[in-house]
């Protein structure tokens, strides 16, 4: 049990860095290095030197590996959007559908999110982008603080879900899932969680009709132009999806097309009008994606040093074994999964947990389905080893979800926080506090009635 135990303190040891708030990359290089060394020192097996040798090995495989090539162009496109006023023409047209409903400004502002977290796959450019968009307008129409900031918290964590998103991605090549899988079977998923998001703000107001002002009103002139704009988004989301849903591309030339759509309509709007993608704007959306970009590459080479790492320790097998050995309910095990990920969701970021957590969760549920070969008809959660990797990244996915908008840390909320500085930290909280409690909801639907997630993938 030597190496188990080692690997036992390395886990501690990598929490206890993050906690400390060291970048998590350096946390995981840092475990990983140190970690192999100290088992070179108890089991005369594992040698230091050739370790090392293996890190030129690593980094470039990180990098040159074509599934991640998607990473990049899903960040650009993202970035483009934000620069060219996608955004902002998304979010105006949404408020001028939903003018007739009190609240419908907080409801398009949810749209708004879904529909941008769609074109840039980030949950953190989602929450800061329509911060900028969203917030002036809500505080200028006098909703309530709290339901302002709280619906662009819970609206940015869409990014994570709705495809194509970089999580999804990232997910999907640690437990070598297929991509397009992936992304088909977040799209009910995603869609609900909207719709979920639109009922808490209607029940809300309901509620406390002060937290929202009367009725907009618009002309049709204005109605019109504003709905216009939406068609942009709605080509370039429409053309990224249908495709990978009915087989005519794969992710990567899909992410492709998305910035290449998204570079054209910069420049003809800009030939046209004052908006649209200048010299300047386009430099700014390809740093901004250079810097994005190294650093989750970073994260991933970490996260591959302290996965040979804990590979060594044998961890990841031994916490299989005892699960398949235990006399758990399957169900039970997955449960104490999700909330162990909500929990941690409190003190890291999403990436992280999905890099550090998923690689010791989906062994373990592979032990208790019945092992790679099982059928649906004799494994414990019914349904093969392929379904279970879908129907688990949706669900751990979501809970992940959840710690963007959990305190202590709720990235999400810190987002809004930097754009509404006078607001109160708590206030925020509050104000998110009953979107969090409605996504508790969607991940028991989504255990109850695992079809939701796996229809899409089983009939595409």
């Amino acid at each position: 049990m030597e190496r188990e135990l080692v690997g036992l303190c390395g886990l501690a040891a990598l929490f206890i860095l993050i906690l400390l708030r060291i970048p998590v990359a350096v946390a995981m290089l840092v475990t990983g290095v140190a970690g192999t060394w100290i088992l070179s020192l108890t089991s005369p097996f594992i040698k230091f030197g050739p370790y090392l040798l293996q890190f030129k090995s690593a980094l470039w495989n990180s990098v040159a590996n074509y599934d991640l090539s998607v990473v990049p162009l899903f960040v650009l496109m993202g970035f483009l959007a934000a620069e060219t006023g996608l955004s902002r023409d998304l979010f105006q047209g949404l408020s001028a559908l939903t003018r007739k409903v009190k609240g419908g400004v907080a409801m398009a502002t949810i749209l708004a999110c879904a529909g941008f977290g769609a074109v840039s796959g980030s949950s953190i450019a989602t929450a800061s982008t329509m911060s900028r968009v969203a917030l002036p307008e809500l505080r200028k129409l006098k909703y309530h603080e709290g339901l302002s900031t709280g619906v662009l918290a819970a609206g940015g964590t869409l990014g994570i879900l709705i495809p194509p998103s970089v999580a999804l991605v990232i997910y999907a090549i640690v437990v070598e899932a297929s991509i397009i899988d992936m992304f088909q079977a977040a799209i009910i998923p995603g869609i609900l969680a909207v719709v979920f998001f639109l009922i808490v703000i209607k029940v809300s107001i309901m509620r406390k009709p002060e937290l929202a002002p009367a009725l907009v009103p618009m002309n049709d002139a204005e109605v019109r132009h504003a709905v216009l704009r939406l068609a942009p988004v709605g080509l370039i989301f429409g053309s990224i999806i249908l495709g990978l849903g009915v087989g005519l591309f794969t992710p990567t030339p899909a992410a492709a097309i998305g910035v290449f759509l998204i570079l054209a309509y910069g420049g003809l709007l800009r030939l046209v009008s004052d908006d649209g993608l200048t010299w300047k704007r386009l430099k700014g959306a390809l740093l901004a994606t250079a810097k994005t970009a190294s650093m989750i590459y970073f994260i991933l080479f970490a996260a591959d040093i302290l996965k040979g790492f804990f590979a060594r320790t044998n961890l990841p097998t031994a916490l299989s074994d005892w699960a398949a050995a235990s006399s758990m309910d399957p169900y039970l095990i997955l449960i104490a999964m999700l909330v162990v990920l909500i929990v941690l969701g409190c003190f890291m970021e999403s990436l992280s947990m999905i890099l550090v957590i998923v690689p010791f969760f989906w062994p373990v549920l592979i032990q208790i389905n019945g092992g790679d070969y099982v059928g649906a008809d004799g494994a414990a959660f019914g349904m093969t080893t392929e379904e279970l990797r879908i129907w688990f990244g949706i669900l751990a996915l979501i809970v992940v979800e959840l710690g963007l908008i959990t305190p202590p840390v709720g990235l999400n909320v810190f987002v809004i926080k930097s754009f509404s500085p006078n607001t109160g930290i708590g206030t925020i909280f509050r104000g998110v506090a009953p979107f969090f409690a409605i996504e508790l909801v969607r991940v028991a639907v989504l255990l109850l009635v695992p079809g939701l997630a796996l229809f899409l993938t089983r009939m595409l």
